[in-house]
């Protein structure tokens, strides 16, 4: 993860190596910079040639951006970047005294919210959070399908869901039926479909049990792909793409796909998990056979490749020993399996835990 800092005096530059210090200590990657006026007394980066180039810089590659100064600054400069908040970062702003600490764009999916939180804590600063889900203390659902990385179907969706629950009214859930919840349900949300408003956590993209339905797709599919040498990418995307809208998958939900090693330089494969940024994992031929399970055996495959099936394995063994959606099917020299992970969810905040 991207994090840039900003800073515009010198209380400000020093206070910003304290924010550096807590945000890599989270995982950021961090970027510090202040005016030229204050770099060199500070050590830190100059923002070149002013903040607002600076931020048409890491706007786009950040997933959060700290400004330390007068909120002003920080709204005119992020004003001419704002996009999406499906796409835009975290946007906190605090005083140079580390008095308040202020989300002021992607609260909930970009995770402004929490990361003010954390942040002010860490500062012994009062966070300023004015999101209605938050000062009323109920369910956010598009921060927690983010946090749990999973796909949500509709913006709008997810604010009506919000604005019933802001209106004291009871949503729904639904769950596909190998899916567990562990813990209580967030306060007004009851596991029932009967309802007008509710989410539904799924892998079916075109489910809508409720009047109004927020999905939420959880990334946890994973495909085992097996063909003959030198298959072109053409002949994967006519097996693969078909038997996902079959399935009713969204793309958005396959969290990778997998084969066995021996075809990890087989160019069409690789143009595929490139072209539809799906992560790629090959496994040896012995951890394919130690998958426990029952697969679609081939006795020519295993005098090739040393394993009996590696579309099946290969995808379960991937979504660490989940289930199958997709024994194995086949055409034009390319083999297809699909599993999805196990899933838990937790709606308190440690959030979802796959087992």
């Amino acid at each position: 993860m991207e994090a840039a800092i900003y800073s515009f005096s010198a209380r400000g530059a020093e206070l910003s190596k304290r924010v550096r210090r807590y945000l890599e200590s989270i995982g950021y990657n961090v970027t510090n910079k202040t005016v030229s006026k204050y770099a060199e007394q500070s050590g830190l980066e100059p923002m070149l040639p002013n903040h607002k180039e600076a931020c048409a810089e890491d706007f786009p590659r950040c997933q959060a951006l700290v400004f330390i100064g007068a909120v002003g600054i920080a709204v005119r400069t992020i004003a001419p970047y704002i996009k999406s908040k499906e796409t835009d970062p975290a946007i906190i702003s605090l005083d140079e005294r580390a008095n308040f600490v202020i989300p002021l764009l992607a609260g909930h999916i970009g995770g402004a919210n929490e990361l003010a939180r954390c942040l002010a804590a860490a500062l012994g600063a009062m966070p300023c959070v004015t999101t209605a889900t938050d000062v009323n203390e109920l369910f956010a659902v598009d921060e927690w399908a983010a946090r749990n990385d999973m796909i949500l179907s509709s913006l709008k969706a997810a604010k009506d869901f919000a604005a019933a629950l802001v209106d004291g009214q009871k949503v729904g859930l639904y769950l596909d039926k190998d899916f567990k919840v562990q813990g209580a349900l967030p306060k007004n949300v009851e596991l029932a479909a009967d309802l007008p408003v509710g989410m539904a956590v799924t892998l079916n993209k075109n489910l809508d049990c409720f009047t109004n339905t927020v999905r939420l797709l959880p990334r946890i599919v994973h495909l085992g792909i097996g063909c003959r040498r030198n298959t072109p990418l053409e002949n994967i995307e006519s097996l693969v793409l078909p038997q996902l809208e079959s399935l009713a998958l969204d793309k958005r939900s396959i969290a990778g796909i997998a084969s066995v090693d021996l075809k990890k330089d087989e160019k069409g494969l690789l143009a595929f998990a490139d072209k539809y940024n799906f992560p790629i994992t090959f496994y040896t031929a012995q951890q394919l056979n130690d998958v426990h399970g029952d697969f679609t055996p081939s006795a020519f495959v295993q005098s090739i490749v040393g394993v009996s099936n590696v579309c099946e394995r290969s995808a379960v063994l991937d979504a660490q020993g989940g289930r199958l959606l997709l024994r194995k099917t086949s055409c034009n020299g390319v083999t297809l399996a699909v599993a999805a992970e196990a899933l838990t969810l937790d709606f308190s905040h440690t959030g979802l835990k796959n087992k």
